[in-house]
């Protein structure tokens, strides 16, 4: 599992060691660790990409302070490996012994102004290696004045290889909120912990791949702010069926989906249930729909029952109902009475109580999002959404006391207890009609077969308030990576999605 903070639990975990080595220099001793990795890192891509390393050109951007620091030393030990090395000074105050050391080195200093920083931005761009160690992750707000031009205009240029310092300068370490200008990384090299703003939309746009160096403060870190469940941690979660299993054990899931304008959405949510592995899914909605999905599904017990006298273990409720489907509607209404874990589409919200509980995971996309959170007086539109969205899913959670999966190139899911999830194994591909009904179906499959099992997930970290944001997690896992699996690299539809799902699962 990768665990996130934010920038201000990792300088208070960083704070008992600075303490205890005041007078041993345990601060250079963390800058010297982090500079190291910070180096090997290029190293490694530049052979990743075949290129030569001896007479390489690298410029790093350096800022004031640790990060600035961070940047300078490295690119000291990357001139002692026979780079060329120039350095940008962006502002007054360098950090002085990784100045010091990198023009003992031989690295070229150059001091940005106003005047300059258009020239100097066309000669980095064409070097090999661009450091950004301009802004660190205490800093609030984005660059200015001859920094925010430099980078600017680097942005437009593309170079061959830009590596961020701990993160990308604009981006907020706590919450991923970017400001423009951001220079988007390829690698961004992270210090002692992975930072929170580095696995939340926007700020994962401009990450490129994370690469974490430990530092030596790991054994101070508090609960992460933020984690991501791995292949390792799915499998040890996944429920898998016993000796004696029946399909009444394997889990039952009740689906009210779909509505005349709308039927597909049924048919995907149903077949995404059943390739999760869920023991029957039974369907309620109307005839014509119900004939499409015994046609597509003829696994699905169709039926017109009270959603009150249907026996399952947990509902998945709105996929492609529309503002005509006054009957589907009451269906919902009565299935949100019967206590059962719920997945919650954007088409059922009309019909649920005001007041949720954390059992009920609402799937919304930034626009829904934004919806949802105005009818409890939030004003933030879907641009607040995307530009925030860390931020948006832990108010939505708390405004409303649900479980909130907040769909997007990254799916963050915020528990009202506070615990958030963060998967991004989707392509962009997958952004087609569908996909989030498939979803949607993977979703209410787990919540049939698991629900809570607090000794797989406590031995993970995962207290109890929090499983329920757990499952989404995996939800959205499999759900992308089955996506990019059936996708290969080129166009998917959603029905492909969930027919790739039991490869993934076997896989898995």
């Amino acid at each position: 599992m990768i665990s996130a903070y934010t920038g201000t639990q990792v300088r208070e975990a960083e704070k008992p060691l600075l303490q205890a080595g005041l007078d041993s220099g345990a601060g250079d001793v963390l800058m010297q660790r982090a500079a190291y990795g910070l180096a090997n890192t290029v190293v490694r891509e530049l052979q990743h990409r075949g290129e030569r390393l001896y007479g390489a050109s690298v410029t790093v951007l350096a800022g004031k302070g640790n990060n600035g620091g961070d940047g300078l030393f490295a690119a000291m030990l990357l001139a002692g490996r026979g780079m060329r090395t120039t350095a940008v000074l962006t502002t007054d105050g360098a950090h002085p012994g990784g100045l010091a050391a990198f023009e003992k080195a031989g690295g070229r200093t150059l001091h940005l102004t106003p005047e300059n920083a258009a020239s100097i931005a066309a000669a980095a761009a064409r070097t090999d290696v661009v450091i950004d160690a301009v802004l660190g992750t205490g800093a609030r707000g984005g660059l200015r004045g001859p920094a925010a031009t430099l980078i600017h205009d680097l942005e437009r240029a593309r170079p061959g290889l830009v590596v961020a310092c701990d993160i990308p300068s604009g981006v907020d370490a706590d919450t991923g909120e970017a400001h423009a200008p951001v220079l988007t990384a390829d690698v961004t090299v992270t210090f002692g912990a992975t930072k929170a703003g580095l696995l939340a939309d926007p700020g994962a746009d401009f990450a490129g791949r994370v690469q974490l160096v430990p530092i030596g403060i790991e054994t101070h870190l508090p609960q992460p702010a933020l984690r991501r469940l791995e292949s390792d941690d799915l499998a040890r979660l996944l429920p898998r069926p016993e000796r004696r299993a029946h399909k009444y054990s394997r889990g039952v899931l009740g689906v009210v989906a779909g509505s005349e304008r709308y039927p597909g959405a049924a048919v995907l949510a149903c077949a995404g249930a059943l390739a999760a592995g869920v023991g029957m899914v039974r369907y309620l909605g109307p005839p014509a729909v119900a004939d499409l999905v015994r046609h597509a599904c003829p696994e699905v017990v169709c039926t017109r029952e009270d959603p009150a006298e249907t026996h399952v273990q947990a509902w998945l409720l709105g996929p492609g109902l529309d503002d005509g489907a006054h009957e589907q509607l009451e269906r919902v209404r009565a299935a949100a009475g019967t206590g059962l874990p719920i997945v919650a589409d954007a088409g059922a919200l009309p019909a649920l109580p005001h007041q949720l509980s954390a059992d009920t995971v609402l799937t919304p996309h930034a626009g829904e999002l934004a919806s949802l959170l105005a009818r409890y007086g939030v004003d933030s539109g879907r641009d607040g959404v995307e530009d925030a969205s860390l931020a948006a899913g832990r108010q939505a959670a708390s405004l409303t006391g649900a479980t909130v999966l907040l769909k997007g190139a990254t799916t963050l899911i915020a528990s009202p207890a506070g615990a958030v999830f963060s998967q991004a194994e989707a392509t962009p591909w997958m952004a087609t009609a569908g996909s989030g009904d498939v979803l949607s179906g993977v979703l209410g499959a787990l919540l049939a077969q698991l629900g809570p099992q607090d000794s797989a997930f406590q031995a993970l970290g995962i207290e109890t308030p929090d499983q329920w944001a757990a499952i989404a997690a995996m939800a959205a896992s499999l759900h992308g990576r089955s996506g990019s699996r059936a996708s290969a690299g080129g166009p998917v539809t959603a029905s492909a999605i969930a027919r790739a799902l039991p490869g993934v699962l076997r896989a898995l």
